[in-house]
């Protein structure tokens, strides 16, 4: 097998994670590839690559802390949370004050028991729940339920200057969903909330000022064809 090395990638909007995964395997020849931690794809930023042997530390960048920034719109709702879906609710926010909005994120903050969104790739029931979600089905409709999971959210900070859309940063552990935490915000404030643009800016020791695009990798790494004579 081969050595193998680890890749930063800032994964651009709308690419899946598979997507480059795919894109730098063939531009790259690597014969084993993969990436330590999905991004949805209408998020951004940092993306772990492991090739060859390194392929086995996989797990261990996966579990590390993650941070990233957003920003998130109160008011209105989508069923994935985010714009990948049309809205499908609207909310009157002008008695939601500062102090409701810290609140609400004081009570995100720590270990929380999480929902995973509908639209996610958690199976339930030999089946990935956005397989369901795109048939139709509600959390509520799904048969036994989604299971919550225990997570960290060891910060969520928020600015509201541009209120209803709040800004954020948040560092949690592995297994978080920035879109769940959208979710209940709006729920604890009694309203509804979705998440308008989110990057992911560290991974453990790694940060999004380390990784390169997709096209600065493969440039410098594109073989050199030999010369002939």
């Amino acid at each position: 097998m081969e050595e193998g090395q680890l890749i930063l990638i800032d994964k651009p909007l709308t690419w899946t994670s598979f997507d480059v995964v795919k894109k730098l395997k063939f531009a790259g020849k690597f014969k084993k590839i993969g990436h330590a931690g999905t991004l949805d794809p209408l998020a951004t930023g940092l993306l772990i690559l492991c090739t060859g042997k390194m392929t086995k530390q996989i797990d261990s960048y996966q579990a590390q802390e993650k941070e990233y920034t957003g920003t998130l719109v109160l008011g209105k709702t989508t069923p994935s949370v985010d714009l990948e879906t049309e809205f499908d609710a609207e909310f009157d926010v002008s008695a939601i004050t500062p102090e409701a909005i810290q609140t609400a994120v004081q009570q995100l903050t720590g270990v929380i028991d999480q929902i995973p969104p509908i639209y996610s790739a958690v199976r339930v029931n030999g089946e990935r729940l956005y397989e369901k979600a795109r048939r139709g089905e509600t959390a509520d409709q799904v048969d036994g339920g989604i299971k919550s999971r225990v997570i960290t959210v060891s910060t969520f900070e928020v600015r509201s200057e541009r209120f209803p859309e709040i800004d954020f940063r948040i560092v949690c552990s592995k297994g978080t969903y920035i879109r769940s935490l959208v979710r209940d915000l709006g729920l604890l404030l009694q309203n509804g909330a979705y998440l308008k643009s989110l990057r992911r800016t560290r991974i453990g020791d790694f940060r999004i000022e380390e990784a390169e695009t997709i096209e600065g990798f493969i440039s410098k790494n594109r073989p050199v064809e030999p010369l002939h004579s």
